[in-house]
């Protein structure tokens, strides 16, 4: 057994968090080799990289299931709990739903105090209560790297679901979390960050997307998706080969973590991101001119932000519901829908 003083969970995986997804690259040469089923109730599958499967009950009823889960890039158990508990619960928000049931998915070392276990699934539940949902048990093996996360069920009214598919020119993009989640965290496990940029790097990872989830309800969403290990290039790439346009997205408009540009700068950048840029090369263009632009745009976050795609006529009126609603991280627009340009799905300009 590790003293419990010497455990520090995030060196226990080469990546942590989102950062530690499989390469979308691989991802995708895997699921294109999976059979397609056919069902009328099916509302979103496999086909679309959506945030989860819906599946409908009946005419007023949908249920919305996914699953989330990653080794730790926090050192602090209930941290981490909180961290892979609020990751999983987005993606029911990110299609327009209400999380009600969860289960625990566990996997953890011998050699490690199972009451460090304990701190993780009492953050995670913490997390899966302040959502207004139930934890109804799960399942644990063991395993070298600790690993936690959640499968959630979410309901939503069949035609009230978003999908990343919907996005229409004209439209205005907004972010409701400060991009650098991979950036500020591997300066923190470098020993490279401030403290004041790991208390805020924590902030938006435990933050739930549950209260901008309530404003985006009173708009008429076209689009949606939340931002996570294939960073907001990634995700805006498959809002805007869905949706057949391109999305503009502005620099000078993207929020932004503290000390995330000066850990770009430094080549703090998680492996994560290599991949994320790799593999978008054909679909992704840079134009705006600092080196570390891209190093923004390919960043995977863990626990990030919904990007949302809605009419112009509903923007000003999204920011000052979200500005009433007291939320920690305002509506920003972020950049534009514009008719597909050449290849590109997303465009990052200055």
């Amino acid at each position: 057994m590790i003293p419990d003083e010497q455990v520090r969970l995030s060196h226990m995986a080469p990546g942590g968090g989102c950062a530690a997804k499989i390469g979308p690259g691989t991802l995708q040469g895997i699921l294109e080799g999976l059979p397609r089923f056919e069902d009328a109730n099916l509302l979103v599958g496999i086909e679309t990289n959506d945030d989860g499967a819906v599946y409908r009950i009946s005419d007023d009823l949908a249920m919305i299931q996914t699953l989330d889960f990653f080794p730790p890039m926090v050192d602090d158990p209930f941290l981490f709990g909180q961290i892979a508990a609020a990751n999983a619960l987005s993606d029911i928000y990110a299609m327009g739903g209400e999380p009600k049931v969860a289960l625990n998915i566990v996997a953890w070392p011998n050699c490690v105090n199972p009451a460090i276990l304990g701190r993780i699934l009492a953050g995670g539940a913490e997390k899966v209560k302040e959502a207004g949902a139930v934890l109804a048990g799960g399942h644990s093996i063991q395993d070298d790297v600790p690993k936690y996360g959640l499968s959630v069920t979410g309901f939503v009214h069949p035609r009230r679901m978003y999908t990343n598919c919907g996005a229409r020119p004209g439209d205005v993009l907004f972010l409701t979390k400060p991009l650098g989640t991979g950036l500020v965290n591997t300066a923190v496990k470098a020993g490279m960050a401030s403290k004041e940029a790991e208390r805020e790097v924590a902030q938006v990872m435990t933050e739930l997307n549950r209260k901008a989830a309530e404003c985006l309800r009173r708009f008429g969403v076209h689009a949606c998706t939340d931002v996570t290990g294939f960073g907001l290039a990634g995700h805006g790439a498959e809002m805007g080969a869905g949706s057949g346009v391109t999305l503009e997205l502005s620099l000078s408009r993207l929020p932004v973590q503290k000390e995330a540009v000066e850990c770009a700068r430094m080549g703090l950048v998680p492996e994560g991101s290599y991949r994320n840029r790799e593999f978008l090369r054909d679909r992704v263009l840079v134009r705006a001119e600092p080196a570390w632009a891209a190093d923004l745009l390919f960043d995977p976050q863990t626990s990030g932000g919904l990007l949302v795609s809605l009419g112009e006529e509903d923007a000003a009126a999204l920011e000052r519901d979200g500005e009433n609603a007291g939320l920690r991280f305002p509506f920003r627009a972020v950049g534009r829908v514009r008719e597909k340009e050449g290849p590109w799905n997303v465009i990052l300009t200055d």
